[in-house]
């Protein structure tokens, strides 16, 4: 298997891009996508990515713009679920592979679910990790609420960019964040999620924007037309009782119309961490049938 890592220009954004590639064994000819989850990065699929690999299929885990080592908007911009779906179309153009599996945990997810109903014929399957969207916002009773907290929390940014006062910190955060899993995947996946700015100060590696309140609100009844406008074969992926469900999940799934359920009960919402072997052969069960 090789590893590398290079930048793509999408959207005047660039963009990591984690790749991984089968060597010895023979190439599928599937290209698997793997949409990484908020406030984490494509880097954190490896012990996922090279299984895929191993077994002749190239998977690329970009960094989302804003996470890991990709760019950050700037002055003046916000993240939305359109900028990244429109990344992933750039993506798709750049790489030009014909045939693509698309691979999301979380909010990657929520982002694979916009493409694949968005792109359906570029699309030949579909594996959602716990991504289903996130909770219905009604705009006529949220809106002004979401939009005053926005307000609050872009005042407040400038706090939020304080940097780490250590290594240790870090994991200390993070463990917190993810009691269950065991502290060795943590201290590595610290390692990932930070970087030394200019200064060599530590920080986390995503934009502090990804911290405020969104002010745009998440329509359920929405999400659920991009649903049935999936056609091609879907998992859906759930990590027991310590994964994260919304509560109309089971209405959510019914509105894609080919979809397998598979649950892993010991494996939670940060599943590519803690189980990441389960996770791999239930990809690649799910990519040969």
């Amino acid at each position: 298997m090789k590893r590398c890592s290079e930048y793509v220009l999408a959207n005047g954004i660039r963009l990591n891009v984690h790749r991984f590639e089968p060597e010895n064994a023979k190439a599928s000819g599937l290209t698997v996508l793997l949409l990484h989850g908020f406030l984490d990065s494509g880097a954190t699929w490896e012990l996922v990515a090279e299984p895929l690999a191993r077994a002749g299929h190239e998977v690329l885990a970009p960094d989302l713009r804003g996470f890991g080592s990709s760019d950050h908007v700037g002055a003046g911009g916000y993240y939305h679920f359109a900028d990244y779906v429109g990344d992933v179309a750039a993506l798709l153009d750049r790489f030009e592979r014909k045939r693509i599996a698309l691979v999301g945990h979380s909010m990657g997810g929520t982002v694979a679910s916009l493409c694949a109903g968005a792109m359906p014929d570029r699309i030949e399957r579909l594996a959602l990790l716990e991504g289903l969207g996130t909770l219905h916002s009604d705009p006529a009773t949220t809106g002004v609420a979401r939009m005053r907290a926005w307000l609050r929390d872009m005042q407040k940014i400038e706090r939020q960019q304080r940097p780490l006062a250590s290594f240790e910190e870090a994991v200390e955060r993070l463990a917190r964040m993810h009691p269950s899993i065991p502290h060795g995947m943590i201290e590595s996946r610290a390692r990932l999620l930070t970087r030394v700015d200019d200064s060599g100060q530590l920080r986390w590696a995503y934009d502090p924007l990804h911290r405020t309140t969104s002010p745009t609100p998440f329509s359920a009844d929405a999400f659920k037309g991009f649903l049935r406008s999936i056609t091609v074969p879907t998992l859906f992926v759930s990590g027991g009782i310590g994964g994260w469900r919304v509560p109309d999940e089971s209405e959510r799934l019914a509105c894609i119309s080919n979809v397998t359920h598979v649950d892993l009960p010991d494996a939670g919402h940060m599943m590519h961490w803690k189980s990441p072997d389960a996770v791999a052969e239930c990809l690649l069960r799910f990519l040969a049938s």
